[in-house]
């Protein structure tokens, strides 16, 4: 089983060019003093929930070094299906 980093990048390359678009715009979103604005906390879960159209990113957030990384990218049919 590969990374997470490796499951995000393999998930984008898969993607046609409008939704990569749509993907990578929504995530510039984040890049702000405060992010969370966006971010839904997910469940039970450390993770945080970004929505971008009809797909979701997991996020785990690193509070001490300031930043967030994406543990999980797929549409919103799929990735409340998966065990995080």
């Amino acid at each position: 089983m590969g990374s997470d980093v490796e499951d995000v990048e393999k998930f984008l390359k898969k993607q046609d060019k409008f939704i990569k678009e749509l993907l990578l715009k929504g995530f510039e979103k984040l890049k702000t003093e405060n992010p969370f604005v966006h971010l839904q906390h997910y469940e039970d879960k450390k993770y945080y929930k970004f929505r971008i159209g009809n797909y979701r990113a997991l996020i785990d957030a690193d509070f001490d070094k300031k930043i967030l990384d994406v543990r999980v990218l797929d549409h919103r049919s799929v990735i409340y299906k998966r065990k995080h």
